[in-house]
């Protein structure tokens, strides 16, 4: 039997002894009284009875075991080019320092703590600060535009505001003070204090007694004699809010827990990632997604490993050599991205020579995961890398993968295009649109069997409701992901696409996933978006649009028509697809994600509203003007 059948089979027989041997890695300030009780309405309550402390178990409990000297955040701006490290004992009075500061500011127990930052080490710091005391952060990606961020706000309503003068992105700056200000005017809620971090790039004027500036706050806190001790909480006491991206009107607030999440988190650092602690591990991600949350913040601290915190882009940055470079200085071990940056560098150098200038010898593994990595993409990483190229799944609800490849415990053959096997807590299945569970290689729901593991969401943001409705009342005894997929003969997940993204032409039921893998295996596509069009006679065909890697001097003319035979030649003429476009990019989310039902507003020609998540609003109007010349 293999070691992952073995672990995942003890997991089914006895669940609560698995969990109950995965908390034994982490401390508890009292132990619990049961491993697991269900309330009903899809939620379940992980440690129940414990007393425990997130922050605790990623700072205090290794200096304690002595391993306070060791590097605990490398911080790496390609912006600017400031580098900083941390140990655990210096992150500690950092964290201790802004404890004290939130505490002077009146921040208690069950407070919320809205966190408005750039990629800095302040971020990660005041994460964990809002953790120590028991208050409960609410983390907005830097730079969201003020209705966004008012609307979290709202939700949240918080006691202070962390924010900074501003963010940088390549060849601009981003004011977060004005679109914070804006924010605060539009809401219906302002908080006691907002504590603003001045940046050298750009400095913002204070006004009034509830407005602070960072360091001087911070200074005097580590005046103050002794370190903040850890507020402990309940295991199942709120550790953060995170409100789901793409939201329109009030946004969805998902609630995480300390106890179950440290656990969850914890485990998939060794038996997923196969971290050690004397390991770097680059999550290239963002502390506003849940990427960030899991795998920058608390994931690698909880395991006692070097985390890594960029900022910069992987192209631009100023080339597609940013990321090698970075493994070499750093000698990051693993590093966890989203497939578009993977394919962004891919467009900027398909064959791969600036790796030719660095040392990746120290890096061991890739993981891909945000949206669906083609099987293009994974090989040309494999090839050029050398190392396991790994795309795993998971959720912004769920914390952690719900399926992978496991490397810690032993790495089972990749698949190209499925996101391999489900994790231990996660009773992955196929079922359709009445709920009845579908045959193996059948497509349809993906959804996982109740009760929810440890690190899933608990519930909604004063929003019970939306929470049962939004996940658990379409198919009851399952929570709905949402995604469409199948397995296979050999148990692996294929996760194809949104639910809403399956095209129906003429009766047949296709996956837009699908015809986008086939696309994106053709040499001059450098990635590609795939949108179901309505259609009189068929009711939707597929609509293709296409990015060329850089440097292809063949006609776009030639390369579409390669693209549309080669999609019937691999799924048939069934797709009827004809017609695709190039583009010379596509629109998609600060978190890598393409913003599909844009485009399909957009080649329908309907009216569609600026998406808060777009990374670049003027690539729209540059596909309208295509799309135009195109009819």
């Amino acid at each position: 039997m293999s070691r992952y059948k073995e672990v995942y089979e003890h997991w089914q027989s006895d669940p609560d002894n698995f969990w109950e041997e995965a908390a034994g890695d982490l401390d508890w300030h009292r132990p619990f009284d049961s491993v697991r009780s269900d309330v009903g309405n899809g939620s379940t309550r992980w440690f129940a009875g414990a007393e425990c402390n997130i922050c605790w178990n990623a700072l205090d409990r290794h200096i304690a075991e002595g391993r306070g000297d060791y590097v605990a955040l490398v911080y790496d701006s390609a912006m600017t080019g400031a580098q900083a490290r941390y140990t655990y004992s210096e992150l500690l009075e950092e964290v201790c320092a802004m404890a004290v500061v939130l505490r002077d500011l009146g921040v208690e127990k069950g407070d919320r703590v809205l966190i408005y930052m750039p990629m800095v080490p302040e971020a990660v710091i005041a994460m964990l600060a809002t953790a120590r005391i028991g208050a409960i952060h609410v983390v907005v990606f830097g730079g969201f535009a003020a209705k966004e961020l008012a609307t979290r706000i709202q939700d949240a309503k918080p006691k202070v505001i962390l924010s900074a003068s501003c963010g940088l992105e390549p060849g601009r700056i981003v004011e977060y003070k004005p679109l914070l200000d804006e924010a605060i005017r539009l809401g219906l809620f302002s908080p006691d204090h907002t504590v603003i971090l001045q940046r050298p790039s750009h400095e913002c004027e204070l006004a009034g007694q509830s407005e602070h500036e960072w360091y001087s706050l911070v200074q005097k806190a580590k005046l103050e004699p002794g370190h903040t001790s850890c507020e402990w909480v309940g295991s199942n006491h709120p550790l953060y809010i995170l409100h789901t991206s793409g939201t329109t009107g009030v946004p969805k607030g998902i609630v995480r827990d300390h106890g179950g999440y440290m656990v969850a988190l914890k485990w998939s650092m060794t038996n997923i990632y196969n971290v050690k602690q004397t390991d770097v591990f680059w999550a290239a991600s963002d502390v506003g997604w849940v990427v960030g949350h899991s795998y920058i913040v608390y994931g690698p601290l909880l395991n006692g490993s070097t985390t890594l915190l960029f900022e910069g882009k992987p192209v631009g940055t100023p080339d597609a050599g940013t990321f090698w470079r970075v493994i070499e200085e750093h000698g990051v071990s693993t590093l966890f991205t989203a497939p578009t940056a993977i394919r962004a560098i891919k467009k900027a150098d398909p064959q791969g020579t600036l790796l030719a200038e660095y040392d990746l010898s120290v890096f061991n593994q890739l993981f891909l995961a945000g949206e669906r990595a083609d099987p293009d993409t994974i090989q040309w990483a494999e090839k050029i890398l050398n190392v396991p190229v790994i795309d795993h799944w998971w959720q912004t609800e769920t914390g952690w993968p719900i399926a992978a490849n496991p490397l810690g415990l032993e790495q089972l053959p990749i698949v190209y295009g499925s996101s391999c096997v489900p994790m231990p807590g996660f009773d992955v299945r196929i079922v359709n649109d009445g709920g009845s569970e579908l045959a193996k290689g059948l497509q349809g729901s993906v959804v996982v069997k109740l009760p929810l593991p440890p690190g899933c969401l608990v519930t909604l943001w004063h929003n019970e409701e939306g929470f049962v409705d939004s996940y658990f009342s379409e198919f009851p005894g399952y929570y709905k992901t949402g995604d469409a997929g199948y397995i296979d003969d050999q148990g692996y997940l294929h996760i194809m696409s949104r639910v809403d993204d399956i095209i129906n032409v003429a009766g047949h039921r296709l996956s837009t996933g699908a015809i986008e893998q086939v696309v994106a295996s053709h040499p001059d596509v450098a990635e590609c978006a795939i949108i179901g069009l309505a259609d009189e006679l068929k009711g939707e065909v597929p609509f293709g649009m296409l990015v060329l890697n850089d440097g292809v001097q063949r006609s776009e003319g030639e390369i579409v028509s390669e693209v549309i035979n080669l999609v019937r030649a691999e799924i048939g003429a069934v797709t009827a697809f004809r017609k695709a476009i190039v583009v010379a990019q596509l629109p998609k989310t600060r978190s890598g994600k393409i913003l599909r039902r844009t485009l399909k507003s957009l080649a329908d020609g309907k009216e569609y509203s600026m998406p808060a998540t777009i990374d670049n609003p003027g690539v729209l109007q540059d596909i309208e003007i295509t799309l135009k010349n195109s009819e």
